[in-house]
């Protein structure tokens, strides 16, 4: 029986993409498409492919569309944010035959309200029930949970999911964590909502993704992020920071630290140094 993606804005991978994907992560395809296939898929892409916002923070030409995502990340040497990085293990897990949900989210609706919505996309996941895959936050969990409230604990980070008084449900991350929660709907989808979002957090002066760099890389204890010219590891049981100090220490560590390919990081450098000064003044 032919699979048919679960949403019509969504789009798979064709045959050739997929392996291209798969042999990307280092996994074969799976036999059957059950929780533990998707976990080392899920882990998989974690491990594979950093976290990064470089587009919008530069300026540059972005889309993201899951083919968009798969030239940029698998046939380049390139992460994403939530909409390429769950976009396209989503595109990716339609293509094996899971049965996948792309869910509109809203990064820290507590904070902000509703007018944080859409600016995140997630991934609801049916198998034996229903399960959150979830690899666009960056330092949250590395394999899929069951969508459901309670308790999470990954590694010796520990998170949840928990109601809100209106009906949605929040993920909490854990006390590190730089998103400190996400909220969604097990049934909401809303395609033009994330894309208007995505066009604001890409342009708007406002976004907090044009005036700061994020990139964030899953290590085996934890994760590594760096934010501006400050360097974070992190475990569960520490934290260590050191700065960035030239243009050449940054390109050095977004090759060995991160493993992107990143155009003119002098220039990224270049616009670093300039938000420092901005706010030093």
């Amino acid at each position: 029986m032919t699979h048919v993606p679960s949403n019509e804005n969504e789009m798979t991978l064709t045959t050739g993409q997929l392996d291209t994907y798969l042999a990307r992560i280092g996994v074969d395809r799976p036999i059957s498409l059950d929780l533990h296939s998707l976990s080392r898929l899920h882990r998989a892409h974690l491990m594979t492919f950093t976290w990064e916002a470089l587009d919008a923070f530069m300026g540059w030409p972005s889309s993201v569309t899951p083919a968009s995502a798969f030239a940029k990340m698998v046939e380049g040497r390139r992460g994403g944010w939530c909409y390429e990085m769950n976009g396209l293990f989503g595109a990716a897990l339609d293509a094996l035959g899971f049965r996948v949900t792309r869910l509109c989210g809203g990064v820290d609706r507590e904070k902000l309200g509703d007018i944080a919505i859409g600016n995140h996309l997630t991934l609801r996941v049916d198998l034996d029930r229903a399960y959150l895959a979830e690899v666009g936050v960056a330092d949250a969990i590395v394999e899929p949970v069951p969508l459901a409230v309670g308790p999470i604990n990954q590694r010796g980070f520990d998170f949840s999911i928990m109601p809100t008084e209106d009906g949605w449900l929040r993920f909490n991350n854990h006390v590190h964590g730089i998103a400190r929660s996400f909220d969604f709907r097990a049934d909401h989808s809303d395609e033009a909502a994330m894309a208007a979002t995505q066009g604001w957090l890409m342009q708007d002066p406002g976004s907090p993704f044009t005036n700061a760099l994020a990139v964030l890389r899953h290590t085996a204890e934890g994760y590594i992020a760096l934010q501006n010219d400050r360097l974070r590891t992190v475990t569960p049981n520490s934290v260590s920071e050191h700065r960035i100090t030239s243009a050449a220490h940054l390109a050095d560590t977004f090759e060995t630290v991160f493993d992107l390919d990143i155009p003119r990081p002098g220039q990224v450098w270049d616009k670093i140094q300039a938000i420092g000064r901005d706010k030093a003044a």
